[in-house]
């Protein structure tokens, strides 16, 4: 009877510990829940219940460690009570209602490693605080009304493998410090309104596997470090005024399956341009500029 009662005590202290989490990271998340309105969530939260119980809520050795809404009708704004989940890896509020600014506060996020705010309403700028993010390997913050420039120190993150800010309203220059992301397999900064040239030096970014930046308000001839992109897979230049021959170089991207450039000013004979990749399966060069030659990239057949 006493090793019945011993082990019941057991139980029943293991499940009144398992999932507890401190009490600014409780306050956090129900700060979340109130500023979003969560008795309307898809899958709302039971706040009485142990947090570990919670929808999309991940807790590890009684730390919040993950919190995945994403499709969950989040409707509101983000709260800078955020800031106190500072156990975090991954934070992806994707494809809600979410308006207001991204708070300042994520930038205590130190160990966040995913960072998806993609496809809400939120506006103003990109905080400077998320480039001290050293550990982030993915910042999603796609189809938002973001206004303002891309941080000049975006290129401190130095293991971030993807950066996605198409559709929002970024102005100014692509940041030359994008050329020190070594690890960067996607750069996706589309339908913006950036304007400026493309970076001079791709050659550190030799683990990129797709550059878009069309539809943006970009200039000036396409550089010959684009050479060195040699793991890319997609090039999408489109609906920018980029002119000139291109450069020599490019045709040392032989993984390019996609080749967008149409809706620019570059010279030469674009319709043979395609025959020069090997795995080239969408290619388009329409309404262009003509005129001058392409002889700086005819290889050895």
């Amino acid at each position: 009877m006493k090793t019945l009662k011993l082990t019941l005590l057991f139980l029943l202290m293991t499940v009144l510990s398992f999932g507890q989490v401190s009490t600014p990271e409780k306050n956090a998340l129900i700060a979340l829940f109130n500023s979003t309105k969560g008795d309307a969530w898809q899958n709302t939260w039971n706040l009485q219940a142990p947090v570990n119980t919670w929808y999309g809520v991940k807790v590890v050795a009684d730390k919040v460690v993950s919190l995945d809404l994403d499709f969950n009708n989040l409707k509101g704004t983000l709260p800078t009570e955020l800031g106190n989940l500072i156990h975090l890896q991954q934070l992806s509020l994707y494809r809600n209602s979410i308006s207001g600014n991204i708070p300042i506060s994520l930038g205590n996020l130190t160990h966040l490693k995913t960072l998806n705010l993609g496809f809400n309403r939120l506006k103003g700028a990109i905080p400077q605080e998320l480039t001290t993010l050293a550990s982030l390997e993915s910042l999603q913050l796609f189809m938002n009304d973001l206004s303002g420039q891309i941080p000049q120190s975006i290129g401190n993150l130095a293991n971030l493998k993807t950066l996605e800010l198409y559709n929002n309203n970024l102005t100014g220059s692509i940041p030359q410090s994008i050329e020190n992301l070594k690890n960067l397999q996607s750069l996706l900064i589309s339908s913006n309104t950036l304007s400026g040239q493309l970076p001079s030096d791709f050659s550190q970014l030799k683990k990129l596997k797709s550059l878009s930046v069309f539809d943006n308000q970009l200039l000036g001839p396409i550089p010959q470090s684009i050479g060195e992109l040699a793991s890319l897979e997609e090039l999408v230049l489109s609906n920018n005024g980029f002119y000139g021959d291109l450069p020599s170089e490019l045709v040392k991207l032989t993984k390019l399956k996609t080749l967008l450039i149409g809706n620019n000013s570059f010279q030469g004979e674009l319709a043979q341009l395609g025959k020069k990749f090997p795995k080239l399966t969408e290619f388009d060069y329409e309404n262009t500029g003509k005129g001058g030659a392409l002889a700086t990239l005819d290889t050895e057949d």
